[in-house]
């Protein structure tokens, strides 16, 4: 496989605000290791944007008038080559503030890859509720790569800093990575030869 021939731009959306979350281990491992590999990281995190539950979208408010969160995060999303998503599992569901995070906007994920982190406290690693996102995230125009990065028990899995207790986390974290810089870098080159539309 061919690495990208420039660094590419990321952005990790975090799909928890719970006070406890163990979402915020797994977003670290993946940033900490994009960083290593030269690509530019940006990190989303609900828990501190605050954003409302959805009443208007970004593109339905006038120009110039959306709240000022919105308004960075649209021009952050039109600059990224991609976007991993770190999703735990709520009742065998997508996490609301996940949900709520990625129905803000539409047209800026277009013709952009996503990557499903997902991760729960039991053995399945949240692959239940990444099925789902995979649903949302193909309507969304960013559809999601072939392979998922799931985590089971992961407190058990990964420490606080997001660093992996056992080899074959960081293992299938790097086959996962690889996968999804090539799906972005090919994207990428092909958004600058033209979109359909």
């Amino acid at each position: 496989m061919q690495p990208p021939s420039s660094p590419l731009s990321v952005a990790v959306l975090l799909g928890s605000v719970r006070r406890d979350r163990m979402g915020i281990r797994a977003a670290r491992l993946v940033v900490r290791e994009l960083e290593r590999r030269g690509h530019s990281v940006h990190f989303v995190d609900p828990a501190e944007l605050q954003l409302p539950l959805l009443d208007r979208m970004y593109k339905e408010h006038p120009a110039g008038e959306a709240p000022e969160a919105l308004e960075r995060l649209a021009k952050l999303y039109r600059s990224v080559d991609g976007f991993l998503v770190v999703s735990g599992e709520y009742n065998h569901g997508i996490p609301p503030a996940l949900k709520n995070l990625l129905d803000h906007f539409l047209e800026e994920y277009f013709w952009r890859p996503s990557g499903i982190v997902c991760y729960s406290a039991g053995i399945f690693g949240g692959v239940r509720a990444a099925m789902q996102l995979r649903m949302t995230l193909a309507e969304l125009g960013m559809p999601s790569i072939p392979s998922l990065l799931p985590i089971p028990r992961i407190g058990q899995s990964l420490d606080d800093d997001g660093v992996p207790v056992e080899s074959i986390t960081a293992q299938s974290m790097n086959r996962f990575l690889d996968e999804f810089i090539w799906y972005a870098g090919a994207l990428a080159a092909g958004r600058a030869q033209g979109t359909p539309y």
